[in-house]
Order: C-alpha cells, then structure tokens, then sequence
C-alpha cells in the first residue's frame, strides 16, 4: 500500500517532468504528505492536462459524507475495474498523482522502520491514480474533489518491506491513462502491467517520519539503523 509520501519540487520543475498545460495554483514542497490532505495530480479536461489539487483519499459521489476517503486512500490495481467503487473512474477520470518518493515501514509490529523509497536515478515521478467529485448530491456549493493511489503486489526490490507498493507509471504511459476518451479496460490494465517502474531505492529514515506533524527536509535524510 501507500500511506504517505512526499513532494517537494518547485512548480518549474514539475512543468519540465511532466506534461502540464495548465497549473494556475501556488505549489509548496510536503515532506510528509498524509491522508485527506491536499495532493497535486493531473488531470485531463478540455483535451488539456490540468495541475491541480485534490484530497488524498477517493469519496465516491453517493457517498453520505467525506469521511470515508481516509480509508479509500488506495485502490487494488487488480480489482480496481470492476470494484463497484473505484469501476466508473476507472474507466473516465484517471490521474497522476505526482511524488517524489514514498515510506513505508519494515520489520514487525512494535519496531518498524520507517523506509523511504524513491527511484533509483532520484527523479519525481507519477503514481496511476482515479479521481472524484462529490457535492452531496448537489448540496454542496463546492465540490469536494479527491484521488486514490492505486497499488499491485510488490517488486522484488520492495518485497523485503512490504508486499503491496504504489503503481508507478512510466513517462511514455502518461497520455494514455489520461486519454478519457480511452475505456479499454483490457488495455489499461495491460498498461499497469507493463509501462511501470517496479526496482526502487530504499534508505532508513528518522521514526520522526511516524507523526504527520513531523514535515521538513530531514525526513527523507538517511539515518543509520543501531
């Protein structure tokens, strides 16, 4: 699974990794991205791929209240389309949700260590992700628009730490999983599949990381294990 990442690239850099048109918000750097907090993800509309922000944590629309999205943070990439929650996004409103690496906690209950995962060469990079609006059928002034991460079993290189990871898109899948007006669900599934990043690097972190509070730059400093 993934339940908390990181992202701390400037706006410029983002528009230099990534295939934005349109990022008309202010972009500041998270160290300890938790869920329901605000993320940045693309999303396309008008034929043109859109930065925006989202809550992390997917609320579907007949849901009674936003509440649920803490526990619909991710989304099994292997049951995602036909899940009755996650099926119509699936298939019209993907994402890439943009990071910089992940945690996630090895070893076992009571004496974990907190892990940060990145690619090897160090670049941001995008999970797969679905999005939603909801308004509580036309109540809300304001809709409350979310995201979930999907995830797959892990790598070889992610298995000492845990057994689900983050689907990690490759660039050159970028325009069809944004492509709306792509439904194939045989082909997007071969997409997770096949067009993803699966050998990471992993370092230990501080067990600082453990508090949501806890948001700066040491984060993601290596610390050696005693």
């Amino acid at each position: 699974m993934c339940g908390r990442f990181v992202g701390f690239r400037p706006l410029k850099d983002l528009m230099n990794y990534f295939p934005i048109d349109v990022a008309n918000l202010e972009v500041t750097e998270n160290f300890n991205v938790a869920p329901t907090q605000e993320i940045l993800a693309i999303t396309r509309h008008d034929e043109k791929n859109h930065l925006e922000k989202l809550h992390w944590g997917f609320v579907p629309f007949w849901a009674k209240d936003t509440t649920i999205g803490s526990r619909m943070i991710n989304a099994r990439s292997e049951t995602v389309a036909t899940k009755p929650s996650f099926r119509t996004a699936f298939k019209n409103r993907r994402c890439l949700i943009l990071a910089d690496g992940f945690y996630e906690w090895a070893g076992k209950a009571g004496n974990k260590q907190p892990m940060f995962l990145t690619l090897p060469d160090g670049k941001p990079f995008a999970f797969a992700g679905l999005w939603e609006t909801w308004d509580n059928q036309g109540k809300e002034p304001i809709p409350y628009r979310s995201a979930t991460i999907l995830t797959r079993e892990a790598s070889a290189s992610v298995m000492p730490i845990h057994n689900r990871m983050p689907v990690i898109l490759q660039p050159k899948a970028f325009d069809l999983w944004l492509d709306r007006k792509n439904q194939d669900v045989r082909l997007l599934q071969d997409l997770l599949h096949k067009q993803i990043y699966t050998r990471l690097k992993s370092v230990p972190v501080s067990n600082q990381v453990n508090s949501v509070k806890v948001n700066r730059p040491g984060n993601i400093k290596p610390v050696e294990i005693k």
